[in-house]
């Protein structure tokens, strides 16, 4: 063993969690998808050939390489290439429009930038303004124009791997943008050790067990995809992916493949409890069920545990910024406390304070802020915002929560999502939970709106289930019995979807500015 490689197998690096999963299983099944199945062995040569012909192109340490890939094998390689590199992987949403792509590989100074063959006219439409771009490699064509480079065509040819020697975990190793709705989105930086003990936090407090296969069905650029992605290499298990959510072949491939973890948010458990026949399936060898990325609807979890009798429900609650996972409820207090989202993963330290950074009674209601080692380095070329997020020592995280007794965590509401009506504070999310319990409602969202009397006012934004029915007053009336008069609609929309962003999040501010159009008229 060269000293570069001892020095490096020391740290906590994305790159040496597949080399040692490929030394202890090289021909165990890694990744599945579509007809493609390759073991670890294999994934490390192609990603390790990746990353050598990346140096050759000039990719050293910080350097970034953007890559705009929908579900596929590609995307682990890519993302354990840019690893071994040296580099730093930019995961881009390819759900965003041109201008806003433009601006995160401008604002990630990303050198390389690779892409799915169907994103080539949007990149070619706004080429002449990504600044810093030098290549752009198409993924999955046999013709790609002229100035692009082929994926496959890097595998056809020898390369040197030089192993990146002045690599530490407390480098970068992924730069994940927030969701940007409200304003432009933010670069959150994950270092290695982020990545690493994140996914160790997540072994550990899920218990996971060696072998344990997983699906893939989030979109692989979010911070949960990627995590579930690089996972694998800690299980040594098989991973499936699935390059888009589809209910039924969700269900068909637990069955077939014998799927054990499988991660989805909560609107596509929900999307997935109205597959008429789900009872059909053999869904035994579900071991973990989990969800998060925003607050599951207790309704959910109840079915989630009823459909999936084997296996134990984990609520997942965090943000990118915190390598997604801050905090888990699982197992008998799933059961027990339905509504909590648990207590933290194991190296996070969490407080519930107030405007002045004191601690909260327990009870009330806070902003819940973080501190270890799974918590972002900073904010990509923004010092005012990481200034901003880390006042008082604490990653400020914009959630309002509230602790019991026990310690275990309730989520209100995002600070920003709050609204007050006559000087009485109103969490969206209390009264959702209220509506998600109408046997008619498939999904909602909460939103406040001007109020000449209140300030502000409650309006509800209601999908009703197919074959149902539902109205104004029907909805006001239920909210009525079961919340406090000043929480309930004044207001009920009823619309066909609700918009989200690809990380399954409701985008309010869409629904806000869609309900200020309607007033204008």
């Amino acid at each position: 063993m060269t000293s570069s490689s001892l020095n490096l197998s020391s740290q906590l690096l994305v790159g040496e969690m597949l080399k040692r999963a490929t030394h202890k299983t090289p021909h165990a099944e890694a990744y599945v998808y579509q007809e493609q199945r390759v073991t670890f062995k294999e994934i490390d040569e192609r990603s390790t050939k990746l990353a050598a012909w990346l140096q050759g192109k000039g990719i050293v340490k910080d350097d970034k390489v953007g890559f705009m890939l929908k579900n596929s094998m590609a995307f682990p390689e890519v993302a354990f290439g840019v690893a071994l590199s040296g580099g730093v992987g930019v995961p881009i949403n390819f759900r965003l429009g041109p201008s806003e792509i433009e601006y995160i590989v401008n604002n990630s100074d990303t050198k390389i930038l690779i892409i799915d063959y169907d994103y080539v006219d949007i990149i070619r439409s706004i080429r002449d303004n990504l600044e810093k771009v030098e290549k752009v490699v198409v993924v999955g064509a046999d013709n790609v124009p002229d100035d692009y480079i082929k994926y496959e065509s890097i595998f056809d040819n020898e390369f040197t791997y030089q192993p990146c020697e002045v690599l530490a975990d407390e480098n970068p190793c992924f730069i994940v943008y927030t969701s940007g709705t409200t304003g432009r989105p933010k670069g959150a930086v994950l270092t290695h050790k982020n990545i690493c003990l994140n996914l160790m936090n997540l072994l550990y407090d899920t218990k996971s067990t060696l072998g344990d296969s997983q699906l893939i069905v989030v979109p692989q650029f979010h911070i949960a995809g990627l995590l579930l992605t690089l996972f694998a290499c800690l299980t040594s298990g098989k991973t499936v992916i699935q390059r888009e959510f589809n209910p039924v072949d969700v269900l068909s491939t637990v069955e077939s493949e014998g799927i054990n973890v499988l991660f989805l948010v909560p609107a596509m458990w929900n999307f997935l409890f109205q597959v008429p026949n789900i009872d059909d399936y053999n869904l035994s060898s579900l071991k973990i069920a989990s969800t998060g990325a925003a607050i599951t609807p207790l309704e959910v979890k109840k079915r989630i545990l009823e459909t999936f009798n084997n296996a134990i429900l984990f609520d997942n609650f965090g943000q990118s910024e915190t390598t997604a996972n801050t905090t888990s409820n699982s197992g008998e207090d799933a059961l027990r406390k339905t509504e909590s989202v648990g207590k933290p993963y194991i190296n996070v330290e969490v407080r519930i304070v107030d405007e002045n950074m004191n601690d909260v009674p327990i009870g009330e209601v806070g902003e819940i802020v973080y501190r270890g080692p799974t918590v972002m380095k900073e904010y990509y070329k923004n010092p005012e915002a990481t200034k901003e997020a880390f006042e008082g020592g604490w990653f400020h995280s914009g959630d309002l929560v509230r602790m019991d007794e026990e310690g275990f965590i309730y989520v209100v509401d995002r600070k920003k999502n709050m609204l007050i009506s006559g000087g009485e504070n109103i969490y969206p999310a209390e009264v959702e939970e209220i509506l998600y319990q109408m046997p008619q409602i498939l999904e909602c969202a909460v939103i406040g709106v001007p109020d000449k009397e209140w300030g502000e006012s409650v309006k509800a934004i209601v999908v009703i289930k197919p074959e149902h029915t539902l109205t104004e007053e029907q909805v006001i009336e239920y909210c009525k019995k079961h919340l406090a008069s000043y929480k309930k609609p004044k207001v009920v929309e009823f619309v066909e979807e609700l918009p989200r962003n690809a990380s399954g999040k409701v985008l309010k501010y869409v629904l806000q500015r869609e309900s200020e159009k309607m007033n204008k008229n």
